[in-house]
């Protein structure tokens, strides 16, 4: 006998069956001449919200065809470049040939005006700035111009900062996984055609590293539509000597798959010069050092998509650098005083050293995606890093009558191996429309070896000096895990996590026998509340607890001389630093913000210069300090002076104090200072084709570990122009107008007459004053958007060596 609940059973059957078919839309694209049109942009849009559901290109017929697509009903939108937009609603019932589509030619072809780009805009959430730049002028440069004009953001010659703060750098939520001036080189090779927004993620959910103090999200646009382009570059430089950066993007997308990969090529030659003071108890040193350094780099990258189905991809990525040639000559000056005819009165360093380095970092990740926007990401990564180092120094000393008192010479040899393997998953899932919850968890294991070979050199014959040779070996395993949740209500917003880490560190230097370990557990809560009182006016509170770990050359307990009397000591007994960052703040129309904060840092860490008054020689060494703390009150602006003129105005209050005890003596400095950032963007033409940046930051007098730093402006003017109908850019940019991007620092501890007392000086000409002419040329179908991203991990950021 049939039962009721049987019919029930089938009709539930038969309406999944009709539930899960799927249908074709296919059709053909022309001219207003009956011309096929090859490569043109057909995609699929949901009535309801123009949500974008599927997209292709037609082929060289014209012809196109659309799989997969469910029963309802949709928005057609079929587009080429100077044509306009043929728009239409269609409904699916079943597979749908659609008739001709004709393409008319836009009355605006880009013969007369070549480009119609959208503003820049800003939108402040509870714990981010995000800066809206898809399809603005910005886009047609590359990662680092679309940087260098983020409100908040200072990019100097070889480092990122956001406010005095070294960010770290994300891609697509995917962590950029090499040094700070690989970064640099990276963004500068990669075309941002691609780019939706950046995000200043001030205040990081639980999900990101406990390291990320400061987030630096770029968003890549997603593409639907299959093709192929690319892009080459050149950029000549010319500061203090001549530098060149050259490369080029390619980008294939199929049906199920996408492709893409990035070179480039950098060479070149940097000059900086110091003048330097030390004060020891019976002599004044005063020095001029000159050092130059050549360097050629290879970047390259790749990204390798595949959607195994609807919900679930594959991705294979690889971030390589390798440096095959890397030199630095260094040459010193020291007049040495009151001196005297026998006495020393002056003596002249020549150090030089060759390097090579290769930085290698893979990735796989795994994407599986559920119903009702539920999703599940597992990530590997593996990093190899290899670093060479030879140096060669001599040193002659001198008499005040000009004599030859002593020449000594010494060579060392350094290398450093680390292998850094990271798993990461995490789970991240709808609870109802307004509200989320997001589960993780990582296991990093890094393993770093390194060595240091140091020999005298008497009368050509080499002797290895056992008390400047050390090997150290370090490993480093940290476990962790997270939770967090989001809620919207109509006028409050919610996001609050919490991650915990396990880290155990074992470190065995081979001169002293010794073994250092480090086990510690620690919590990191997140919370951001933000309150809409009116409709344009925002109240927001955040909180945030961090951690910085010393980066591995810093641990290393090697002396590595960088003549007879200066040397960069290591420290294995350093400890990471904690952060505890408090802010409240008030946004209004996303035109002004004002805020304040509290930031405490403890166990800070720092490099200072100590002075050894017994044997006459200075340590650059790694410490950490009891805390820091900082007070501010943060005003920004972001607003249209007129339509094409385009500003943003930060400034901030704050005052820096460091609590330090050294040489059994507490010591306390800090002072109020001012950080202020004046960003114009200016647009020309009636194509909007040609754009000019002028940027200023001024940062006053200020102390970092304990050292007093002087003011500096920093100053940068770009401008760009568009031609060959938007595929090509040619750009000028000129650094440093006003020459004041130089800095003074003193470091000054104890009373003079203290047998401690510390006091020298450094006068810092970097070479960042130059212009820049570049060119970056776009081909194939230039309507798509690249997978492009980065992988990284927190591991691989502190493998930099300092010096």
């Amino acid at each position: 006998m049939i039962t009721r609940d049987f019919y029930v059973i089938l009709l539930f059957f038969c309406t999944s069956i009709l539930w899960s078919q799927t249908f074709t839309v296919s059709g053909d694209i022309k001219d207003e001449g009956g011309i096929p049109i090859a490569y043109s942009n057909i995609l699929i849009l949901k009535s309801q919200d123009s949500t974008i559901v599927s997209g292709t290109t037609s082929d060289e017929d014209g012809k196109f065809v659309l799989n997969e697509l469910s029963t309802g009903s949709y928005i057609l939108k079929a587009s080429f470049i100077s044509y306009e937009d043929n728009i239409k609603n269609i409904t699916v019932t079943n597979n749908l040939e659609l008739p001709t589509i004709i393409l008319k030619e836009s009355v605006e072809a880009l013969s007369e005006v070549e480009l119609v780009y959208r503003k820049p805009t800003l939108k402040r959430e509870t714990d981010r700035l995000v800066f809206n730049v898809e399809k603005s002028a910005l886009s047609e440069g590359n990662l680092m111009d679309v940087l260098q004009n983020t409100p908040g953001v200072l990019v100097l010659d070889q480092s990122i900062t956001v406010k005095g703060s070294t960010p770290i750098v994300y891609i697509n939520d995917r962590r950029v996984h090499i040094s700070s001036s690989e970064i640099v080189e990276l963004l500068q090779g990669t075309s941002a055609s691609n780019i939706k927004s950046v995000e200043v993620i001030t205040n990081p959910p639980a999900r990101y590293d406990a390291e990320s103090g400061v987030v630096l999200n770029i968003v890549m646009s997603k593409n639907l539509v299959s093709g192929y382009n690319g892009s080459v570059f050149s950029n000549a430089t010319q500061g203090v000597f001549f530098k060149t950066n050259h490369g080029m993007t390619n980008y294939f997308k199929g049906k199920n798959i996408s492709f893409f990969a990035n070179y480039s090529y950098n060479k070149r030659k940097v000059n900086r010069e110091d003048d330097e003071t030390i004060q020891f108890p019976a002599e004044f040193w005063k020095s001029f050092v000159d050092r130059n350094t050549w360097s050629e780099t290879h970047n390259f990258s790749a990204n390798f998509d595949w959607d195994l189905t609807d919900k679930s991809t594959l991705i294979l990525s690889a971030n390589t650098q390798f440096l095959p040639y890397y030199k630095r000559n260094t040459k010193s000056d020291t007049d040495v005083s009151p001196g005297g005819d026998l006495a020393l009165s002056r003596f002249n360093s020549f150090n030089l050293s060759k390097d090579k380095k290769d930085n290698l970092g893979f990735d796989v990740d795994f994407i599986q995606r559920f119903e009702k926007g539920a999703r599940l990401l597992v990530n590997t990564h593996y990093t190899t890093y290899d670093y060479r180092r030879n140096q060669n120094v001599a040193t002659d000393y001198f008499s005040g009558n000009s004599s030859l008192l002593l020449n000594n010479t010494f060579r060392t040899r350094s290398d450093q191996e680390t292998e850094i393997i990271t798993s990461q998953i995490d789970f991240t899932t709808p609870i109802d429309d307004s509200s989320n919850f997001e589960i993780g968890a990582k296991i990093s294991n890094v393993e770093t070896s390194s060595g240091i070979d140091h020999f005298d050199i008497v009368s050509g014959t080499e002797t290895l000096n056992g008390s400047n040779t050390d090997f150290f070996k370090y490993d480093e395993k940290v476990y962790a895990g997270y939770i967090s949740y989001d809620k919207s209500w109509e006028k409050w917003n919610l996001s609050t996590g919490i991650r915990l880490e396990q880290t155990n560190i074992e470190g065995v230097s081979q001169s002293t026998n010794e073994t250092n370990k480090q086990d510690y557990l620690e919590w990191f809560p997140t919370f951001n509340l933000g309150h809409q009182v009116s409709e344009k006016v925002n109240i927001y509170v955040n909180y945030k607890r961090s951690i910085k770990r010393p980066n591995y050359s810093e641990l290393n307990p090697f002396r590595y001389y960088l003549n007879d009397n200066t040397y960069v000591n290591g420290n294995p007994e350093l400890k990471p630093y904690f952060t505890d960052n408090y802010k409240l703040g008030i946004s209004i129309g996303n035109v002004f913000e004002i805020s304040t904060y509290y930031k405490k840092y403890k166990n800070n860490i720092f490099e200072i210069p100590f002075q050894d008054n017994v044997n006459n020689n200075i340590a650059y060494t790694s410490v950490n300090i009891n805390h820091t703390e900082e007070i501010g009150l943060d005003l920004e602006a972001y607003f249209d002076v007129v339509k094409r003129w385009n500003v943003y105005l930060g400034t901030s209050f704050y005052k820096y104090e460091d609590n330090a005890t050294l040489f059994n003596n507490t010591f306390n400095k800090g002072r109020w200072s001012n950080y202020s950032i004046f960003q114009n963007n200016f647009s020309f033409l009636k194509d909007n084709s040609l754009t000019v940046n002028f940027n200023i930051t001024y940062i006053h007098k200020n102390v970092q570990g304990l050292q007093d730093v002087d003011t500096t402006i920093f100053s940068e003017l770009a401008i760009k122009k568009s031609m060959f109908k938007g595929k090509g850019i040619l750009s000028l940019s000129l650094s440093d107008l006003f020459n004041e991007q130089n800095f003074f620092v003193v470091t000054e501890l104890f009373e003079p007459g203290n047998p401690n007392y510390q006091r020298n000086t450094s006068y810092k000409d970097l070479d960042d004053r130059y212009f820049r002419l570049g060119f970056r040329y776009k081909f194939g179908n230039t309507k798509l958007s690249t997978n492009e991203r980065s992988s990284s991990v927190d591991e691989r950021d502190r493998l930099g060596n300092k010096h």
